[in-house]
């Protein structure tokens, strides 16, 4: 199962790019094996100023035809990383070809597209901004391949 992850604005060098490349490298590695990945990053920039609804049309055009669609977002469900490790797993053992995860701008993901997103998941009530919600969610699928090869780096 392939993995996107669209999101709004660009991840420029620094502390944060270094994190969300090594987890998804670290994921890549250890997916591979167990039929996830690998990920694709798809960045997109709204530079006319349209606000949630532009960022969705660029969104749009960037989830891979027929993705099931995950939104990250703070009224999702709170979920366990072993739960994450399922979901991922159940995803594939479907025959989902392409899995994107969307993290929206400063404003979060126009109403319009989290309706057409089959799954959402909330990293707490808190509102995190986007290079941070990239470093968790990457730390996540990392986390997730790791549970479901049976790896100690997930400790209970």
């Amino acid at each position: 199962m392939r993995v996107h992850l669209c999101a709004v604005g660009r991840l420029r060098t620094g502390p944060e790019r270094a994190l969300v490349d090594d987890y998804l490298q670290r994921f890549d590695r250890g997916g591979r094996g167990l039929g996830l990945g690998p990920v694709t990053v798809h960045e997109v920039e709204d530079r006319k100023g349209g606000g949630m609804a532009a960022e969705a049309v660029l969104l749009q055009k960037a989830l891979p035809a027929g993705a099931l669609i995950c939104v990250l977002d703070e009224r999702g469900p709170l979920i366990s990383s072993p739960e994450f490790a399922e979901k991922l797993a159940g995803w594939r053992d479907a025959g989902t070809g392409d899995l994107a995860f969307v993290i929206g701008g400063a404003d979060g993901i126009d109403p319009a597209l989290r309706e057409q997103a089959q799954a959402s998941l909330s990293f707490g009530k808190m509102v995190w901004p986007h290079m941070l919600a990239r470093v968790m969610l990457a730390e996540q699928l990392y986390r997730a391949a790791s549970i479901l090869a049976g790896s100690p780096y997930h400790r209970v």
